[in-house]
Parts: structure tokens; C-alpha cells; sequence
């Protein structure tokens, strides 16, 4: 079974400061128990506090969500968005071999594909990026279950979709309570793992 929510932003008189009438597809996969499906309503609902943009994102429930390669995806663009389902992706998150090789072949040419570097070992082009989400996690936060957030912080780095701290009071309102830090220090993990590989 799969719900799409649709983030509609009231329509402001003031131009946005950069262009950004694209049309940009995210999908966050892998496994059920990886928290990439409310990962996916973080961003999105991140996404959309920008007065002007428009979201609209995808969630799959089910046995797909138990085991199988789980999905969830946004779209994200400065226009309405009158087709809610992704076509080609701009980027794609892959936290298992599984799922990295059942959707890389919807990422475009010039698309960023971002791995968990312990999990997916076969990575099908040389210009991704590959980062330890899960044993992150565990290591340096404490719980392997923040490897969502870590995952939203790096993709915060690398694109320019979405607004950090809009990102971080979404995180900080949807952590179950007295988590609240330890998942905003999973956030900004995330944000210098990402930086840390721009370097490299």
C-alpha cells in the first residue's frame, strides 16, 4: 500500500534568492527497520516550510516495508507539481545492496547516488558516495536507529534542497522524547560526513 502527502506552500510575491523552479526526485530505500520511510516525511516536511516550494512525498507500507527493499520517495520543485510520482531520480539513497540494485537503474546519468559503505559493497558507478550510516550510528551516537538521520544530514550537505536548521527543528519535533539531541547530533554527523568527503 502506498499514501502520498502533498506539502503545498502558500504562493509569496517575493522572488525565491536562487532559481528553483526544477523539478528534483529523491528516493530514500532500503530496508523495514531503517526508518527511511519517516525519514522521507522529515524531508519532505523540511522541504516545505520554504514558502516557495512545493512537495509532495510518497510512503510504501507493507511486505515491502518487512525485509524487501522499501522505498520512499519526494518530489520536490518551485511550481505546483501536478505528477506526484517519480520519473528519474536526482538522487538516490541506498542503505542495502538490495535496494541499490533494484533502483539505481531510475537515477539519471548525472544523479547522486549515496550508499551505506558497509552494506552496499557492489556500487554500480564511481561518482557516488559512500558513508558508514548504520555503524555511525551505533559508534558514535549510540543507537543504530539515528542512521536515518545521519543519512538526512549528508544529503542536507551535498544538495541544496533543503534549509539545515528548517531540518533540524523537524527533527527535534518529531524525536521521540529525551532523544531529542542525540538525533541532532546524528544530524550534524551526517552533515560532516558529507563535508569531510567533499575534501577528499
Amino acid at each position: 500500500m502506498a499514501t502520498t502527502t502533498s506539502h503545498k506552500s502558500a504562493k509569496s510575491a517575493k522572488k525565491p534568492e536562487r532559481e528553483k523552479a526544477e523539478r528534483y526526485e529523491i528516493r530514500l530505500s532500503g530496508s523495514g527497520g531503517h526508518g527511511l520511510i519517516l525519514a522521507g516525511v522529515m524531508l519532505a516536511q523540511a522541504v516545505g516550510a520554504d514558502p516557495n516550494m512545493h512537495v509532495v512525498q510518497t510512503q510504501s507500507y507493507g511486505p515491502e516495508a518487512r525485509g524487501g527493499a522499501s522505498r520512499a520517495d519526494v518530489v520536490i520543485s518551485g511550481k505546483e507539481i501536478y505528477y506526484p510520482k517519480t520519473m528519474k531520480l536526482d538522487l538516490l539513497l541506498a542503505f542495502t545492496q538490495e535496494a541499490c540494485d533494484k533502483y539505481f537503474p531510475d537515477l539519471k546519468e548525472n544523479g547522486t547516488l549515496i550508499v551505506d559503505s558497509n552494506l552496499v559493497t557492489k556500487v554500480p558507478t564511481k561518482k557516488g558516495f559512500a558513508f558508514p550510516f548504520i555503524r555511525s550510528a551505533r559508534e558514535q551516537v549510540g543507537h543504530s536507529m539515528v542512521a536515518n538521520v545521519i543519512a538526512l544530514g549528508a544529503i542536507a550537505e551535498l544538495t541544496d534542497i533543503v534549509n539545515y536548521d528548517a531540518l533540524a527543528a523537524v527533527v527535534r519535533d518529531r524525536a521521540p522524547k529525551g532523544t531529542e539531541e542525540k538525533n541532532l547530533k546524528a544530524l550534524a554527523l551526517g552533515v560532516e560526513l558529507a563535508k569531510a568527503s567533499k575534501k577528499q
